[in-house]
């Protein structure tokens, strides 16, 4: 009998409930914030559809909702999208779908992937799948906006260590750049005692390389923003690459 093929970093580590501790002080403030300019900025009309591709516990869909639109989230962690599930109602939509796979639902009118979530994968190839497959699911003059941190910038500020606190658990940061990867170990004893050992693995992507993804998958690139105010990104300065892009 053959081995198991290895699971993938993400579909452990997310439904893991110590990966929501870790991260439970995320700025929901910030982002709010940053989901208003960027609505100024695409100014959809009332009726447009929204997807929120790899929309993690729904908190950037629930917004989108708030604000009357009609919003899809998807996610491939079963417990994301579980708990997600609380906010639904008859315009907002939680579904467990891994972005590799054709949408079944659509099209859209904006489609968002928001911080940070892509280049997860260890095939190259899956990223321009993925891409397609949202491309497939925009409408024609439909737009994309991938948020994505500055690979250069990143890799320069790389902290090599830190430790973090969160409740009762002590968590040991580990980030270091290998194989085209930027990689986070992530150490610490559960509640039971047992040392537990998980990573998040991130390509660094650069800007020339999402826009070979992006004509391989029909996207033209319109603008690239710098940060979560929107302006203009510098490579030397800006912290985030955040492209929009139209079908």
């Amino acid at each position: 009998m053959l081995p198991a093929p290895p699971q993938e970093w993400f579909s452990t580590w997310f439904d893991s409930p110590y990966y929501h501790r870790l991260y439970r002080a995320r700025n929901d403030e910030e982002a709010r914030a940053f989901l208003a300019k960027l609505l100024r900025y695409l100014h959809p009309k009332p009726e447009a559809r929204l997807l929120d591709l790899a929309c993690g516990k729904g908190r950037h869909a629930l917004y989108l909702s708030e604000q009357g639109y009609d919003v899809t989230g998807l996610d491939l962690s079963p417990e994301s999208i579980r708990y997600a599930q609380q906010f639904a109602h008859e315009h907002l939509h939680f579904q467990v779908h891994d972005m590799r796979q054709p949408l079944l639902t659509g099209p859209f009118d904006f489609i968002f992937n928001l911080f940070t979530s892509f280049g997860y994968f260890a095939q190259e190839a899956d990223n321009v799948v993925a891409l397609r497959n949202a491309a497939a699911a925009l409408r024609p003059g439909g737009k994309m906006v991938i948020d994505f941190l500055n690979t250069d910038l990143t890799i320069r500020q790389l902290v090599a260590h830190e430790t973090k606190r969160v409740e009762n658990t002590e968590f040991r940061l580990y980030r270091h750049f290998q194989h085209d990867f930027i990689v986070k170990e992530i150490r610490f004893q559960d509640d039971e005692g047992r040392e537990q050992h998980f990573e998040e693995r991130v390509r660094a992507l650069s800007q020339e390389r999402f826009e070979e993804y992006f004509r391989m998958a029909g996207l033209r690139l319109v603008e690239v923003l710098g940060d979560y105010h929107l302006t203009a990104f510098d490579a030397a300065t800006s912290p985030r690459m955040i492209f929009v892009l139209k079908k």
